[in-house]
């Protein structure tokens, strides 16, 4: 099916997440991603959750749409045929390189450029000196722990939301390197540290300036929203949801569909605090919460949506991943993200495609995630142009290989 990234061929080295979800997501608009992968298979290939069988829900949920080749990397001639591939032809869409491991000797950079000067590499690393670091102690460092949760004691977030940034900023930069080199017949060379992603997310949103200017810390509020009103309430069915009245009209209609204006007013004049401003509505969260609450405990969940359904009223329900699957319809397949799969392993199940949606471009099916070695041999024809006697060279060498045996 003709897709948007048709055409454009990336040569992937990685493991975990910030280069696999940034390959996926080219994928997903047509780029054709091939995976390099060892013979041994690759670090994340095993990784949890797992089914019954022990296989990973994981990496196949990271890894769609992708072509894997197996090579032999320890071995010169295995590293000198995926340097090939890598490097590809001046012309052919590829010498596009996306890796967050080491790449050394004839598989660097810098070496693929004597045969490919107008190549495009893109590596992640996890701190700015070279050093490693993973999501969790990147997070750790950024502040955001010591204001979530209501326990004083800092708590990471579970969500690699550095990783998730990460593979999402080096898309942009991949993309803007190759209309670089469309323009300009140019290659680029794009590194990208984990570290750098959360400094420039930390200060762009003006944590920095306000550790900066003020000598109050940001204090720690649970799910309720700094600098407005929102938090979070019990129903009666004890279950909680999210609610929130940022601007003035939200905060007007949330009163209005709950029935509270009058006490919203009666609370203004008896405390002097403006109601009426979002800085007000933060300041005086508690009072507003001791009228709110009785309100939401007094209704389940499900007499809350039908008061809110068709109101602009900005609310939520906290869910597990099972409610989230069986109870949101944004979670089924009525939203067009979502097909059924077959993958390998795991057997039919529902996954998401790419959340953008383009007009000229449908979103396709979604092609599972492959196993390693899958594609070998069509890679070596499709890239390369090897005839069938030099790829069965290769295989018969041990060089490359194909599915792994059961």
């Amino acid at each position: 099916m003709k897709n948007i990234l048709n055409g454009l061929r990336v040569a992937e080295i990685s493991t975990y997440v910030a280069a696999p979800l940034c390959g996926m997501t080219l994928g997903q608009m047509g780029a054709d991603i091939v995976q390099i992968n060892p013979i041994s298979g690759r670090l994340d290939q095993n990784r949890l959750p797992h089914n019954k069988e022990g296989n990973s829900f994981y990496y196949p949920a990271l890894n769609k749409t992708k072509r894997s080749i197996r090579i032999d990397l320890k071995r010169p001639e295995g590293r000198e045929l995926a340097a090939q591939l890598m490097a590809g032809n001046p012309g052919d869409g590829g010498g596009i390189v996306l890796s967050n491991l080491p790449l050394r000797g004839e598989m660097a950079p810098e070496a693929l450029k004597k045969t490919r000067p107008d190549l495009i590499s893109l590596q992640v690393f996890g701190n700015p000196d070279g050093s490693s670091a993973l999501d969790y102690t990147i997070n750790c460092a950024s502040g955001f722990p010591h204001i979530t949760g209501k326990d004083p004691a800092p708590l990471n977030n579970v969500v690699p939301v550095w990783d998730i940034s990460t593979a999402l900023y080096l898309a942009t930069g991949l993309l803007a390197a190759e209309r670089h080199r469309l323009l300009t017949g140019e290659g680029e060379t794009i590194t990208v540290t984990l570290a750098d992603i959360m400094l420039a997310t930390v200060g762009n949103l003006g944590y920095l300036t306000e550790a900066q200017m003020n000598d109050e810390p940001r204090p720690v509020l649970g799910n309720q929203v700094y600098g407005a009103f929102g938090r979070d309430f019990a129903t009666s069915d004890g279950r909680h949801i999210m609610v929130t009245g940022i601007s003035d009209k939200q905060w007007q209609n949330l009163c209005e569909v709950m029935g509270t204006t009058e006490q919203m007013q009666a609370l203004q004049d008896k405390t002097g605090v403006d109601l009426a401003s979002e800085f007000g509505r933060f300041i005086a969260v508690d009072e507003i919460s001791t009228i709110f609450e009785p309100w939401f405990a007094a209704r389940t969940l499900d007499d809350i949506r039908k008061t809110f359904t068709g109101t602009r009223v900005l609310w939520g329900p906290f869910q597990t991943f099972k409610q989230l699957l069986e109870e949101d319809p944004r979670c089924s397949l009525e939203n067009p993200l979502f097909r059924i799969i077959d993958q390998p392993g795991i057997g039919p199940h529902m996954a998401p495609h790419i959340p953008l949606d383009f007009s000229k471009f449908p979103r396709g099916e979604i092609t599972p995630a492959p196993q390693h070695g899958e594609h070998s041999e069509a890679v070596l024809s499709d890239v390369l142009g090897l005839s069938s006697q030099n790829i069965g060279k290769l295989f018969d060498t041990g060089i490359v290989a194909g599915l792994p045996e059961e």
